[in-house]
């Protein structure tokens, strides 16, 4: 709850989770940049290009790399695959967001790269989204005099 007793954050907590979400996309766009610009087998992106293009799409329909964020670093925590169905809320509590792509045996490695840089590109412009609300939506609120 905010200082002035009501479920909605102050102002200031706004800001502190605009600058989580700006810090998130920061480090995924360092992600992207590295998944253009580096092999793959020297990517933090290795085991989800190698779940995706060895798993048997017989069995398996996506694979999802699991993505933390620490000290500025987009960190992949785990790679996993599914069958069907939705990952259990315990699976993604611990990380800032997820990669999922399909299972695709002989997935060339630049259409894996397009692939997965357009869903972190989708990612990053959510992180975006989100913060600019927020930084907007503590605008108001300090105009309105919540804030204080």
């Amino acid at each position: 709850m905010s200082r002035s007793g009501r479920d909605e954050p102050d102002p200031e907590e706004l800001r502190e989770q605009a600058a989580e979400d700006e810090a998130i996309a920061d480090a995924l766009e360092d992600l992207v940049v590295e998944l253009r610009d580096e092999p793959i087998k020297e990517s933090r992106l290795e085991g989800l290009f190698d779940e995706a293009t060895t798993s048997d799409p017989g069995i398996w329909n996506t694979v999802t790399a699991f993505i933390d964020v620490e000290d500025g670093a987009a960190i992949v925590t785990d790679e996993s695959k599914l069958a069907q169905g939705k990952w259990a809320p315990e699976i993604v509590d611990d990380c800032d967001t997820m990669v999922t792509i399909d299972i695709q045996r002989g997935l060339m490695p630049d259409d894996f790269k397009y692939q997965v840089g357009r869903e972190l590109q989708d990612r990053i412009t959510e992180f975006r989204e989100a913060a600019a609300k927020k930084r907007q939506e503590a605008d108001e609120l300090e105009a309105d005099g919540d804030g204080e």
